[in-house]
């Protein structure tokens, strides 16, 4: 008679078996990730740290070797030259001088930067007033073109005792002579651009029920942005110039009014290092609508 342990133990076999069969992968927990999966790769940092730096490298290295080798040559030139200081001042000088006068340069800069600020804001929604204005109507377009050209060929310097004889010499005439030289690079840069718009945009936005002006906010003007943006570039650099001119005029302070002391005073390093600071101004003021461009969502 035989034992019956045997067949016990391949049926205990069998479902052991089976139990470990009906255990498939995807029903098992998942693994623990280890540390070094579960933190992210400290490799990327660097990575777009030398990724950004190989592309602002080769903007940047040209103007900075222009300026050495400009630097260089000035002061060569200033030593070997025989000339005075009085005329020609060498770079140390010019850095002595700076060094100096910086707080009295930066109160300047800050008073010609308002200046020119208040005169381009002014001249850029003047002169985008009258760009749509001249889009919108032929008979408009007429009748404000010649005057826009006026304000370009007529020479600011001619305008200014005028305008100061009838504002003052304060800031906002400062400001307004600034801004005449603002309202025609925005003015033709807009007008250009509102009316290069593709017609199938326009007609588009007219069959879906839109009104002239949703067409103007939504389909013309974020059209014309680029070249309404490189006529404000050009209006921010004027604005600067047209705010040294009326500091020169006026006697006021400003980088204007520090240029002019100077150099009545025969104190050339001081006068260059205003022009200095007076370069980076415009400069910045150059740069600004292009920053204010690249960000700007016209959807």
């Amino acid at each position: 008679m035989s034992s019956p342990r045997p067949r016990e133990s391949e049926e205990s076999g069998s479902s052991a078996a089976g139990a470990r069969d009906s255990e498939s992968p995807d029903s098992r927990p998942p693994a623990p990730l280890s540390g070094a999966s579960q933190r992210p790769s400290v490799s990327t940092a660097p990575r777009a740290v030398a990724s950004r730096a190989s592309g602002v490298v080769p903007r940047v290295w040209p103007p900075v070797a222009v300026t050495v080798l400009g630097l260089l040559a000035w002061s060569v030139a200033a030593r070997t030259a025989g000339v005075p200081d009085v005329i020609l001042p060498g770079p140390s000088d010019v850095a002595a001088a700076l060094a100096e006068n910086w707080l009295a340069l930066v109160e300047a800069a800050g008073v010609t930067a308002l200046t020119a600020g208040l005169g381009v804001v002014a001249g850029a929604v003047v002169g985008a007033s009258l760009a749509v204005a001249m889009a919108a109507s032929e008979t408009t377009r007429a009748a404000v073109r010649p005057y826009v050209i006026a304000l370009r060929v007529v020479p600011v310097i001619a305008v200014a005792p005028l305008l100061f004889r009838w504002f003052g010499d304060g800031v906002g005439a400062r400001a307004a002579l600034a801004g005449t030289l603002a309202i025609f690079p925005v003015t033709i840069a807009t007008y250009q651009g509102v009316t290069a718009t593709p017609e199938e945009f326009v007609a588009l936005a007219r069959s879906v029920g839109a009104s002239p002006a949703a067409r103007y906010l939504r389909v013309r003007l974020p059209a014309a942005a680029p070249q309404a943006f490189a006529g404000l570039r050009i209006a921010a650099a004027a604005g600067v110039v047209g705010a040294v001119v009326a500091e020169f005029l006026t006697l006021k302070a400003g980088i204007g009014y520090r240029v002019f002391r100077a150099s009545t005073r025969l104190q050339t390093a001081r006068m260059v290092a205003a022009l200095g600071v007076l370069a980076l101004l415009g400069v910045g003021f150059y740069l600004v609508p292009a920053l204010v461009e690249r960000r700007m969502d016209w959807g």
